[in-house]
């Protein structure tokens, strides 16, 4: 810091001009409007900014020893030796005046509440524009000054007797401090530290004639240590800051310390007396300093810049004794502090360089780039330098004084040293390997020298016509940049040793750390300019400062001490290389940054130049994806050469929204479609028919097709269809009417179109039955004569009777209506009328599925009547696969085969029915007799085979042996249990079965069976066993079973002789019977006969038979007729013509009348009933 001499005035006393006015008091207004100075016994006010005397004010008669303005600047006081104190008005008017009991020796207002306290010799006393009366207080030494707390709660006083007493607003005292010397060490200057770095606390500066400088807190302890400095103090006053405080005294200077008491050094030069005190401008700017001849003098201050940069960091000095490293782009801040006067600064790479007055203290960055910074202590170098300038390397230090550089190690060894020619004015690191470094040094004589530090001979680069001002070298260190003190920018190129160009008016010069061939430098004017390889700078961008640093789009400009960053208006820049066609420059500095719309012009502009890689870099930036896809797109056709430059060029402009000139560049390159597509895409119509003026008819007919479409896109689909329509497309017109469920305009356009167009017309009919408009389609049909597809619609609509006649006259459409319509009968569940169908449709395959998942169903659902009415159905469908032609195959043909086990397959799941019922009901219908035949009848049925599915053998088994155990069939329980343990038996009547197993073995009554209940075969009169199947073991006539309660019928059955056709038969058996005089007997009642009846009878014995006792069942092609003569004809008998199952007659009619139909076929024949 140096303080410039602003004004001095030597002040005289008025009686006598040879006397000088000792000036024992100074102070400010707060906003630094007036100075104020107790010089002899006036009062004088000055003009602080000239040193004008703006009024001398008279009203003390002796030595004016102290003035305080008061913190709101309406008035300030003075205080004499003359016992009275004057309160002063701003306007320099006196307002009030009290006294003392002795001289006043200090003044003090508080900050606060404005309260005057006024010291004297003996006492000391409160004032304030409030009280009546001044209050006043003795004292037990001198005081010689006083000083108020920031929050004007506590005063504290110095006493000649090295004692402070701080007390409060009352006058109470609250605090002692005793210094160690007592009174040998009385205090002569006090004061708080300003709160503006004090924080909360308030920290009491003091000075004595120990010649010691202390501090301490608010409740009296010391902070810190004392601190001497050689001679006796008589003021001492804070910045407005509270950084710095002065100290002056006997030793005729003003001596400059931190705020924590670290010395800095002296103030401004030495005076010819004693300096009774020194006031800081509110500004802190400058300094007044009154002394004991009367000398007033204002010092302006100057902070000297102690600053270094290296790239994007800059190290300053703040408060004289702290280093600041600042990373210009993030703005991260580090703050080292010396405790001590730093002279300078040198920053390079990861080192740091601080001279103190003592030593160097080197510091190493530990942190990484992307991690907040960090500087440890690396090396201290404990000797004191002198130089002019400071650089620091890798491993090396470098130290400039005048001519001569000197290099020394971290250990302060000297390494080498040059000695110029000149002063050295600058020196810029250059980089290199650690060690080996180079640097450039600009001389005062204009000379630019180049030196390494592992080479003691300098190279000379080039000479300016003046002093070296700056320099700077590009990146890749092939251009350098100089400033001379003539204000010249001379720009050489280092390879060829030419000239590139110059400028004037310049004072400072940076090359760009991001792009080599950019440079700024600032205008002695005010100013900065860019430059950019060999283009011409624009305008130079508003600056005030010099520029010291480029780093990509920001420049580091210096005012003053404050490193400010200024963005740069690379657009302007970016648009120059533009101009020129050079795009790989133009984004070069588009890169070190500039707005989005600067970016989107370069694209642009890129594009337009067909340079597909920079607009795509360029667009990159910018995140425009469609343009990116295009680019991609366009860039791809251009490197296969499938397009030329005009279409690229204007696939280009239609994106960008330029389409007249696209529609241009399309015609001129022979692709007038693509500009009629450009056109229709963007819906302008209009301009497209005015494009298409001399157009051919194919593009003009292709502009109706696409106005057509976009007629549909906006929902106006009739004025689609009749653009269509005209353009010669009736198909896609059908479809955008067909979308709108327009049968009637469908209808329209059908009656429009002529016969032959047949495509467009089976679109309409196709898409009238989707509408389900039926007769409007079956119209079109008829139109386009296809008979077969009106049958379908009627078939779609179900109206099967209008179908079936439609499709009589058309025998190849007959099967597949039937087949559809069987499709919907098993759909619709009519699954009866489905197989029917089937089979008309000659689908037998798909009849026999539908049956056959029938019969699974209903098996898994236990519903056995359906499952062997279903199967029944199977066994009939089985013959009537049979043609004619198969009628005298016999019996073992496979078919009859099938038949026959379809049939016995049906039976067994009706019969089961009975006996699923009587375990699964709760009640039952059926008496134990029913339950016993029907359950034999299903054993025998099964007869030792596997047992068919669904059907539990257990189920039956066990339901024989439970009636056959009521009826007294003991034998056949017996044998019945039996079979039972070789069965698995379901879970919860084990014990039933084991029960019923021990009580058939312990039968009282012996083992046998009623003879009631024993097969009985009505032919032979012979009885069989009950488990022996269900045919005569004797003449193996199958037993005749009635279809309800499984009764054996007593049927015998017997065959005509050969020769005797089944008509011939069926009329002598139905031919009334003959008188008793006839003379042929029945063979059936002839005494000789007697085992057996006989099974074959001529044509007398057929003629013998009572008519009324034949039975004739007459079997389905190709089974033969099957006669039974009924032996006792009391016991009415009924077949069923359907099925051909025999029943006792009260049975089936109770069943048809329950039923509706028979029970085993489910015929509804009312001709059964007769």
């Amino acid at each position: 810091m140096r303080a410039i001499p602003k004004w001095v005035e030597k002040i005289h006393d008025s009686s006598e001009k040879s006397d000088v006015a000792s000036i024992h008091s100074i102070c400010y207004h707060p906003e630094g409007l007036q100075l104020v100075v107790g010089a002899g016994d006036k009062v004088l006010v000055y003009d602080p900014l000239d040193g004008n005397l703006i009024n001398s004010l008279k009203g003390h008669k002796d030595t004016v020893y102290c003035v305080a303005y008061a913190k709101d600047g309406k008035k300030f006081a003075s205080g004499s030796a003359d016992k009275t104190v004057i309160i002063w008005t701003q306007k320099l008017e006196g307002l009030l005046k009290y006294s003392h009991n002795d001289s006043i020796q200090c003044l003090a207002f508080n900050p606060i509440s404005h309260q005057l306290a006024s010291c004297a010799v003996s006492d000391f006393s409160f004032w304030s524009s409030e009280q009546k009366a001044v209050q006043k207080y003795k004292s037990a030494a001198r005081i010689n000054a006083c000083a108020w707390t920031n929050d004007g709660q506590y005063i504290a006083l110095g006493l000649a007797n090295g004692t402070i007493s701080i007390r409060n607003k009352a006058g109470e005292e609250k605090i002692k401090i005793d210094r160690p010397g007592g009174t040998n060490s009385p205090v002569f200057g006090l004061a708080w530290n300003p709160p503006a770095t004090s924080g909360s606390s308030d920290i009491l500066c003091v000075i004595d004639w120990a010649q010691t400088l202390s501090f301490y807190s608010l409740g009296g302890q010391m902070i810190g240590k004392e601190r001497n400095f050689g001679f006796d103090p008589l003021c001492l006053t804070f910045f407005p800051n509270g950084e710095f405080l002065i100290v002056a005294g006997c030793n005729k200077a003003l001596q400059l310390f931190t705020r924590d008491g670290i010395r800095l050094g002296l103030l401004g030069e030495q005076h010819d007396s004693w300096i009774w005190n020194a006031a800081v401008h509110p500004a802190g700017n400058c300094v007044v300093v009154g002394c004991q001849d009367g000398t007033l003098g204002c010092y302006t201050l100057a902070f000297n810049t102690v600053h270094a940069l290296y790239r994007e960091r800059y190290a300053f000095r703040e408060n004289m004794c702290d280093v600041i490293i600042q990373h210009l782009v993030s703005g991260q801040k580090v703050r080292i502090k010396c405790r001590d006067l730093v002279h300078k600064i040198a920053i390079y790479r990861n080192r740091l360089a601080v001279q103190l007055p003592e030593r160097v203290v080197l510091y190493e960055l530990s942190s990484a780039e992307n991690q907040p910074m960090h500087y440890k202590v690396k090396e201290k170098i404990a000797k004191k330098f002198d130089c002019s300038l400071l650089v620091v390397c890798a491993q090396h230090l470098v130290l400039c004084q005048e001519k001569k550089l000197q290099s020394l190690d971290f250990n302060g060894v000297l390494q080498r040293e040059w000695m110029m020619d000149s002063f050295i004015r600058y020196i810029k690191v250059t980089g290199g390997p650690a060690g080996r470094e180079g640097l450039l040094l600009g001389l005062k004589s204009g000379q630019v020298w180049r030196i390494f530090l592992d080479n003691s001979l300098p190279i000379l680069v080039t000479t300016v016509l003046s002093s070296v001002r700056c320099l700077d070298l590009n990146a890749s260190r092939t251009k350098l940049a100089v400033v001379d003190d003539a204000g010249r920018l001379v720009v050489r190129d280092l390879i060829a040793d030419t000239m590139l160009y110059q400028d004037s008016s310049v004072n400072s010069v940076a090359w760009n750390t991001h792009l080599e061939s950019m440079l700024c430098y600032s205008h002695t004017t005010g100013g900065l300019s860019v430059r950019v390889g060999s283009l011409p700078p624009r305008s130079p961008q508003t600056m005030l400062g010099v520029v010291v640093g480029l780093c990509g789009a920001t420049a580091f400009c210096l005012r003053g001490n404050v490193m400010s960053n200024v963005p740069l208006a690379l657009g302007a820049t970016m648009w120059q290389f533009v101009e020129a066609g050079l795009f790989e420059d133009a984004y070069q500095v588009a890169c070190l940054g500039v707005p989005m719309s600067d970016w989107e012009g370069l694209a642009q502009a890129a594009l337009d130049a067909l340079n597909y890689q920079v607009a795509r870099d360029a667009y990159v930036k910018v995140r425009n994806l469609p343009w990116l896809e295009l680019i991609g797109d366009l860039k791809e056709r251009q490197k296969r050469g499938e397009t030329s430059k005009e279409v690229l060029l204007a696939e280009t402009y239609a994106f960008a929204g330029k389409y007249k000139d696209a529609a241009r560049l399309y015609q001129k390159s022979g692709n007038n479609s693509k500009a009629l597509a450009m056109y229709s895409d963007l819906r302008m119509f209009d301009l497209a028919q005015e494009f298409l003026k001399e157009g051919s008819a194919a593009d003009r007919k292709e502009l109706i097709r696409r106005r057509a479409e976009w007629a549909c896109s906006v929902h106006e689909p009739r004025a689609a269809a009749e653009l269509l329509l005209s353009a010669g497309e009736p198909e896609r017109a059908i479809e955008i009417v067909a979308e709108q469920g327009w049968a009637d305009v469908l209808l329209d356009i059908g009656r429009r179109l002529a016969a032959s167009e047949k495509a467009p017309l089976e679109l309409i009919a196709s898409h009238l039955r989707r509408l389900k408009a039926l007769p409007l389609a079956a119209e079109i049909y008829r139109k386009l004569g296809e008979e077969e597809q009106v049958v379908q619609l009627h078939v779609e609509a179900r109206d099967w009777p209008e179908a079936f006649r439609l499709a009589e006259h058309l025998p190849k459409v007959l099967p597949s209506i039937h087949f559809q319509h069987a499709q919907w009968l098993a759909e619709s569940d009519q699954f009866i009328s489905a197989h029917e169908a089937y089979i008309l449709a000659g689908k037998p395959h798909e009849a026999t599925k539908l049956l056959r998942n029938l019969v699974e169903c209903a098996v898994s659902e236990e519903r056995y009547l359906d499952a062997g009415y279903y199967t029944w159905l199977r066994a009939k469908q089985a013959l009537k696969l049979l043609g004619d032609a198969q009628k005298t195959l016999d019996a073992n043909n496979s078919a009859v085969a099938d038949y026959r086990s379809l049939l016995k397959l049906s039976s067994i799941y009706y019969a089961y029915n009975t006996i699923n019922a009587y375990l699964k009901e709760p009640f039952t219908s059926s008496p134990p007799l029913t339950l016993f035949n029907t359950s034999r009848f299903v054993v025998n049925q099964i007869n030792g085979t596997l047992p068919p599915k669904g059907i539990s053998l257990f189920a039956v088994y066990y339901t024989l042996s439970k009636q056959a155990k009521v009826l007294g069939a003991n034998k056949l329980h017996l044998q019945i249990n039996n079979k039972l343990q070789s069965l698995k038996i379901p879970a919860g009547i084990q014990e039933q079965v084991d029960i019923s197993y021990i009580s058939s073995r312990a039968c009282p009554g012996g083992f046998n069976d009623p003879e009631e209940l024993l097969p009985m075969c009505y032919k032979c009169s012979n009885y069989s066993p009950h488990l022996h199947g269900n045919r005569c073991p004797n003449c193996q006539q199958e037993y005749v079973f009635s279809y309800v309660s499984f009764e054996i019928l007593p049927l015998a059955e017997f065959a005509p002789e050969a020769g005797i056709s089944e008509l011939d038969a069926e009329r002598l058996l139905l031919a009334p019977p003959k008188s008793a005089a006839y003379d042929q007997q029945d063979q059936f009642i002839q005494e000789d006969i007697i085992d057996t009846y006989p099974s074959t009878l001529d044509r007398d014995a057929l003629r013998a038979i009572d008519p009324r006792e034949v039975i004739i069942v007459r079997g389905p092609a190709p089974l033969a007729t099957r006669y039974y003569r009924n032996l006792l004809p009391e016991l009415q008998i009924t077949v069923c013509s359907e099925c051909n199952q025999v029943f006792h007659s009260e049975d089936f009619e109770l069943q048809f009348l329950q039923k509706g139909h028979c029970p085993f076929c489910r015929s509804t024949d009312e001709s059964l009933m007769n």
